[in-house]
């Protein structure tokens, strides 16, 4: 097999196949209330698939949104729903008379503060999970707070902080959507892929130690999230109008935040406008740029070479720590991590009419949802340096097999909703382990529960490098002597 944007040959490992049966498997029963914040465009993904999946009556579930779309599908599942935003003044009121001992949240709303939610659910013993960590209305864009303040960085050593103060206290999942979450999954399986086919004899890594040793036996020095969606739609996007296949407001938000990435121990050019954090963990820097206007090269099997934004992902910061190496403080091993997305391609146009009007957002928002014709989500985990090459493992679902196996989605939404309820599944499993991240979960129980969903799943290898093919167009400022320096990705 050639791919001929390469010239590489793509070594693929057989495609993980999927029971049918398993698209009506119960995986667990819940007897609490459950309530869901938020209801676009995955809190509306993911219901059917909690009704589908859990033992669990519509009656208990309660929707509380800010606004009024969606409705009419909660009503068609007989499910409560409440037309209400959540503030800093008013969460408390409206939740705590609905949340209690065993019960669940389900955060997937934007602009109400993660924190704040976690620590109510600690309070009175509910289960939580969210897709990002959020913070209240400005925590993003807030020009008074420093742009350390406004990371992902910073709200994730926010989150972890309360760790001290619940320890094991209800099980509360942090980041779980596609990405951040499903990801962190996808990488422990091709590390396992990319040892057995290195000869590595071993017992599956039990622990974070474990696993940044076996990352660093592997020679593994760069970790994209890559990501390519091809989905279009019979509508283009119209001037004055930001199109997206997921959340609008979510993506502006998250692209307006400094670009952010894991930094690893290989790295010997530290950018002009990189900066690092003085408090936590101090396993990510951040660029004194937008992530909406960063861009890095990056590679997907089916795409082949493609340019990418660079926007702050909460699994960049957690992936990177997660597979730090040390010997006491002193780091021995650590691979660069980011998100290198290369979104549908009329919001790649919305994203380049919202950086000429200085990041005022357009006035319209539409979500493409029903108007899709064609098109695949191609997302994976990208892993470099090891002798063998580069390699892939994702999902390639395309808008056809999500609509198949699940309504009210797209390509993109499902594999946030799968990863979702996979997450949901787990802590219900595991209703006592406080406050974890993706990367700390049972990664083959997450990817059963989710695998229905995803489409192919496969593992491939190809020869690409960031360097491949440069050196015939431009003198450029490259590092040739080891490609995987995050100079050799960034786009200048």
């Amino acid at each position: 097999m050639l791919d001929n944007r390469t010239h590489s040959p793509l070594r693929v490992r057989p495609l993980v196949e999927c029971p049918e049966e398993m698209l009506e498997k119960k995986f667990a029963a819940f007897r609490g209330r459950f309530l869901i914040i938020g209801f676009g465009s995955i809190g509306q993904g993911v219901l059917p698939l909690l009704l589908r999946h859990l033992e669990l009556r519509p009656e208990q579930l309660t929707i509380i949104t800010a606004e009024p779309r969606g409705r009419e599908i909660a009503a068609r599942y007989n499910v409560s729903f409440i037309e209400a935003a959540l503030t800093r003044d008013n969460y408390r009121g409206i939740l705590e008379r609905r949340l209690g001992e065993g019960d669940f949240l389900l955060n997937v709303s934007v602009e109400v503060s993660s924190l704040a939610l976690i620590e109510l659910c600690a309070e009175k013993g509910a289960l939580y999970l969210d897709t990002c960590i959020e913070p209240w209305p400005g925590g993003y864009t807030d020009p008074q707070l420093p742009p350390s303040a406004r990371s992902n960085y910073g709200l994730r050593e926010g989150a972890l902080s309360l760790r001290e103060r619940y320890p094991r206290g209800p099980t509360a999942v942090l980041t779980h959507g596609a990405n951040p979450g499903l990801v962190s999954h996808f990488v422990k399986r091709a590390l396992l892929d990319i040892a057995r086919d290195c000869g590595e004899r071993g017992t599956k890594p039990k622990d974070r130690r474990e696993w940044a040793a076996l990352a660093s036996r592997l020679g593994i020095k760069v970790i994209h999230i890559a990501e390519r969606d091809t989905q279009v739609a019979t509508l283009a996007k119209a001037p004055g109008e930001f199109v997206n296949t997921w959340s609008i407001d979510g993506f502006v938000s998250e692209g307006s935040q400094p670009a952010e990435l894991g930094w690893g121990s290989h790295e010997r050019h530290f950018p002009e406008d990189g900066l690092r954090h003085d408090f936590g963990c101090d396993a990510a820097i951040y660029l004194l740029r937008p992530g909406a206007a960063t861009r890095v090269r990056s590679w997907t099997p089916l795409e082949g070479p493609y340019h990418g934004f660079l926007i702050t992902h909460g699994e960049a910061i957690s992936i990177a720590d997660y597979l730090t190496l040390k010997d006491r403080e002193r780091v021995l091993w650590r691979p660069t991590c980011h998100y290198a997305y290369h979104p549908c391609d009329d919001a790649v146009l919305s994203l380049h009419e919202l950086a000429g009007k200085n990041w005022q957002l357009q006035e319209r928002k539409r979500l493409m949802m029903g108007e899709i014709v064609s098109g695949i989500d191609e997302l994976g985990v990208l892993l470099m340096g090891n002798k063998r090459g580069a390699y892939w493992y994702g999902s390639r679902l395309t808008i056809e097999e999500a609509r198949r196996v699940a309504p009210h989605n797209n390509a993109t939404s499902l594999q946030v909703t799968a990863a979702a309820l996979g997450g949901v599944v787990w802590a219900i499993e595991h209703p006592r382990e406080g406050i974890v991240e993706p990367d700390e979960m049972d990664f083959e129980r997450i990817l059963e529960i989710a695998r229905p969903y995803l489409g192919e799943v496969v593992g491939v290898y190809g020869e690409w490098t960031p360097l491949l093919g440069r050196e015939r167009l431009f003198a450029e400022d490259l590092d040739r002597d080891d490609p995987w320096q995050f100079k050799n990705f960034r786009v200048l």
